[in-house]
């Protein structure tokens, strides 16, 4: 073999030191070289210098040139250059799979010497520490350039080749999830960290970080799947009833985001096994998935707060659901972890995957793909982020809410329904306020608890339960007054003058130098009051600071705002003014008998009906002037009946029969006359001599279809007895073939069986089924109408009979309320057997036996009612100021109408059915020294529900479609 000189490698003017230079200036000279590693693996090359002087110990290291061909090999390749020529070593042809073959662009060509795979080892942390080279036990030397023989080409091919072998390896067990430590120097071969600079292997190792920590969340998600929601569902931890429910609002979408995620990770491993272990981009992928799953997202973290809370809740009450999960939490992949780290993962991964791809773009060339995706993916998750903090921020204020409402402790016997758990509703306001009472020696204070909703005020008294052994006791609050409903909420005086509080000693008691020397703590007062009781239960409260009490009245005003914009929105029942303007009554400032000039007096109005006749409709009035009829939709009336303060107007169309009752008695008109002289076809003295008088001295009167018959019922006042007459109307054709008078004295009516006394306190006479209820002060009593004699023997409503009240402290204090209420008539709840007895001033439930239900519990109005209608689910109760609008099932006040001397005036009716009309006469305007009275009705509205354009049939008919 000829022998050829020593190689000598140039080496530039400024090229740095090595860090861990050899004393051996040959040594020096065979330093290992240092690569760089470009995204299309191009040829390495090193320039040997022209000189050998400049192996000198001042230029030790190597100058390190890159050449990058059209088409790169497979691996990289290096070559050693002589003073004449460029010496190539053989390269060995490795095929390899596309995932060797990764393609990496870099247009920089200048790079600095950093430390090389001799001098450095890769730390955890994808960082590179110099360190004593050494290869298997052998010296510390770095291999010359003459031990690069073919022999060592073949050794170091075969070494190359198994590490690929055990880089796919592990790159299959680590998406198996057999490696649950791996990081991404552990994965790679030492042959491919050695052309890595440090910036490419902290991004490979973040990227490789970016796939590892979705491999885990994916992990966890399914993990919950398995470990949680699957027990859940096949155990009774959670009675049945509820548990889907309650899986719903603990997991809430977590199926969704799981799919999403499992979609992703598959493309994710996908392109780690193809491009592995360059990894070249995966924000192509974030963001395509990115754009999908934000949805969910949205839906999952704003519902997070409530989803931890109904986990807590549940774990404070259900011992069976303590006990699950605290098996569950056995299962080792769980490793320990609480239930709320499970559930709290879908709200902390986009800010962690945020923070990965932020760090992954510091380490990115800006001519790659990821320099553009990365920030288009952060800036949609910052503003994702952004904007579903208010979300959250409301979800946190219902946790709160419904914590509040979880803690209260309500008075015994009265069923308050607050209606907490409504979607819409919301803690305005809460905190602490002081209250002053008077005891016989002198004033005390009292810290209370006050929380505004928006739809009630409630006064509570925090209670510490420390007997439960806990480290954070949960407090109780004591409801302590009613709730006053924001539509009775009323704002008083908040300008006050402060008080001053003496304040007590931190022991609990006043030391003697307190009592010489006491302090005093500014309060500042406000005044709150309800609107149907303004005296009984108005309150003075004390804010602690002037700024406080300005929160408070803000605060105030605010739920006052917000209730009355919602009501407006969303009645039950809406005012229909029939009439505004014809019937007008003397003011409280003029005499009774006021006869102003040009002024049209008519009286107050005392009962209006809506009836038919002659295909016409109209509408009925009686007033203390007179009857006025008018058509539907006509403002002015005619005065059809000149009779003097009639008080009740019943009309039954299919026996052609108008009811008066005024002061000379009862009477009864033709319903067709009575149209026809309203419409002008006929006179009202026809009209008048159609009367036929029933009774004389009669109370009240109502009039309507028992069963199939037509009948009237009335109550006459005779010697020191009342008395219950029930007469059946015969049909007017009956009246041609058999004109003669029946024993009463009438042609159309007949006695019904025999008249019965009843008590002297009776109020009201009300259909139900078919049967008949009989209001009086002892109660309400079923009586049937074909044989009015039983009605002695009937039960009273509620039947109090075989109440032990020695053991039923709620049946006793329900008998004491109902006693001193006055009756006003009962209803049938739709859904059950139940009855709902209503009083003037509380309601309370009977099975169909007339025996209390629901505990003995009793609901309590707002207002003293002086009547009542009743329609579908509702009710409505009237008094002079406010209406008030409840269902029927739980009693919960859904509405208020207020106004000025309203009163029910469609009373005489019999219905076994639901009222089908309501109609209101009210104070309205001053007119001339004349107050005028307004008619209206109250019309039952119906929930809007959207309807999509393609369930409405034939809306595009008129488009022409091409």
């Amino acid at each position: 073999m000829a022998h050829r000189s020593r190689p000598h490698v140039t080496i530039p003017a400024g090229a740095a030191p090595p860090s861990n230079p050899s004393p051996s200036a040959h040594d020096q000279s065979l330093s290992p070289i240092n690569l760089w590693a470009d995204r299309r693996n191009p040829v390495y090359t090193v320039h040997t210098p022209s000189s050998p002087s400049l192996l000198s110990s001042s230029h030790p290291g190597p100058r390190i040139s890159l050449d990058v061909p059209g088409r790169p090999p497979s691996r990289a390749a290096s070559a050693y250059e002589y003073e004449t020529s460029r010496l190539s070593f053989p390269e060995p042809q490795l095929h390899r799979s596309s995932s060797q073959r990764t393609p990496y662009r870099s247009t920089s060509t200048n790079f600095t010497h950093r430390t090389s795979r001799s001098e450095s080892v890769l730390t955890p942390d994808g960082l590179l520490t110099p360190t004593q080279y050494s290869i298997s036990g052998e010296s510390s030397r770095p291999p010359s350039f003459f031990e690069n023989t073919p022999e060592s080409i073949s050794r170091d091919l075969s070494t190359e080749l198994t590490e690929l072998s055990n880089v796919e390896e592990a790159l299959r067990k680590f998406q198996a999830g057999e490696l649950p430590d791996a990081e991404w120097y552990r994965l790679v071969s030492p042959s491919v960290r050695e052309v890595l600079d440090k910036k490419e292997v902290q991004r490979q190792s973040i990227l490789f970080e970016i796939i590892k920590s979705e491999k885990d969340y994916v992990a966890d998600l399914e993990l919950v799947k398995e470990v949680f929601i699957d027990p859940l569902m096949n155990t009774l931890a959670v009675p049945s009833s509820r548990v889907k429910n309650f899986i719903r609002e603990v997991f809430f979408n977590f199926d969704e985001i799981l799919q999403h995620h499992q979609k992703m990770l598959t493309a994710l491993f996908a392109r780690q096994r193809e491009q592995h272990p360059w990894v070249m981009t995966v924000a192509d992928i974030i963001l395509d998935n990115c754009l999908e799953f934000l949805a969910g997202y949205e839906e999952y973290i704003k519902h997070y707060p409530i989803a931890e809370m109904r986990h807590r809740s549940e774990m404070r009450r259900n011992t069976k659901y303590q006990y699950l999960v605290q098996q569950c939490s056995l299962d080792p992949r769980v490793r320990k972890r609480d239930i709320i780290t499970f559930i709290s993962r879908p709200v902390t991964r986009l800010p962690r995957l945020q923070l990965l791809l932020d760090n992954a773009r510091k380490f990115t060339e800006p001519d790659s793909q990821d320099a553009e995706d990365i920030p288009v993916i952060l800036g949609i998750l910052n503003e994702f982020i952004r904007s579903t903090q208010p979300g959250i921020e409301a979800a946190e204020e219902k946790v709160k809410f419904w914590s509040l409402c979880e803690s209260l402790v309500y008075q015994k016997g009265e069923i308050i329904d607050l209606d907490l758990y409504d979607d819409t509703r919301s803690l305005q306001y809460q905190g602490r306020l002081s209250r002053k009472y008077k005891s016989e020696m002198n004033y005390h204070w009292a810290d209370l608890h006050v929380a505004l909703l928006d739809n009630y005020l409630l006064l509570l008294k925090p209670d510490v339960r420390s007997n439960d052994g806990r480290a954070n006791p949960p407090t109780r609050h004591h409801v302590v007054s009613r709730p006053i409903p924001i539509d009775y909420l009323r704002l008083g005086m908040f300008d006050g003058p402060p008080e001053n509080r003496k304040e007590k000693a931190e022991d609990g008691g006043l030391g003697l130098l307190d009592r010489v020397r006491p302090k005093y703590r500014q309060m500042f007062p406000f005044t709150i009051y309800h609107a149907s009781s303004k005296m009984n239960r108005r309150y003075t409260l004390y804010a602690p600071s002037e700024q406080v009490r300005d929160r408070w009245l803000t605060a105030f005003n605010t739920a006052l705002d917000i209730r009355r914009y919602r009501q407006e929105g969303n009645m039950f029942f809406v005012t229909h003014v029939i009439n505004d303007g014809f019937f007008k009554q003397a003011s409280s400032y003029t005499s009774g008998n006021f006869n102003g000039a040009g002024a049209h007096f008519t009286g107050r109005i005392n009962a209006a009906i809506k009836f038919s006749s002659t295909a016409h409709k109209f509408v009925a009035v009686a007033s203390s002037s007179g009857v006025f009829v008018a058509q539907k939709g006509e403002p002015a009336f005619r005065k059809v009946l000149s009779v003097y303060n009639p008080t009740c107007l019943v009309a039954l169309h299919d026996v052609n029969k108008f009811f008066v009752l005024h002061d000379q008695g009862l009477y009864a008109y033709s319903l067709d006359l009575v149209a026809r002289a309203t419409l002008g076809i006929a006179s009202t003295e026809n009209a008048e001599a159609s009367k036929e008088r029933i009774a004389g001295d009669v109370l009240f009167f109502r009039a309507g279809r028992v069963g199939s018959r037509p009948m009237v019922l009335y109550v006459a006042k005779s010697f020191l007895q009342y008395n219950l007459y029930a007469l059946e109307v015969v049909n007017s054709s009956d009246l041609h073939i058999n004109p003669r008078r029946n024993t009463n004295g009438l042609f159309s009516f007949r006695a019904f069986g025999e008249p019965v006394s009843i008590p002297k306190d009776t109020l009201d006479i009300i259909m139900f089924r078919q049967r008949i209820v009989i209001c009086s002060d002892k109660g309400l009593s079923l009586v049937d109408p074909t044989n009015l004699s039983l009605s002695a023997k009937s039960t009273l409503i509620p039947d109090f009979s075989d109440a032990d009240f020695n053991n039923n402290l709620p049946m006793m204090t329900l008998k004491s309320r109902c006693a001193s209420s006055k009756p006003l008539g009962i209803v049938r709840c739709d859904s059950s057997d139940e009855l709902l007895v209503i009083y003037d001033e509380l309601g309370c439930y009977t099975n169909k036996y007339g025996v209390p239900t629901r505990s003995s519990g009793y609901l309590r109005w707002e207002t003293k009612a002086t009547s009542y209608s009743w329609r579908g689910e509702h009710i409505l109760l009237f008094s002079p100021e406010f209406i008030e609008i409840r269902t029927v099932q739980t009693g919960k006040l859904v509405q208020v109408i207020e106004g000025a001397d309203m009163r029910r005036v469609d009373v005489g009716l019999l219905t076994s059915d639901k009222d089908l009309t309501t109609l209101v006469a009210m104070k309205g305007r001053e007119e001339q020294g004349l107050v005028v009275d307004t008619l209206q009705e109250l019309v039952e509205t119906t929930e809007i529900r959207t309807t999509r354009s393609s369930e409405v049939p034939g809306m595009f008919d008129d488009f022409e479609v091409m």
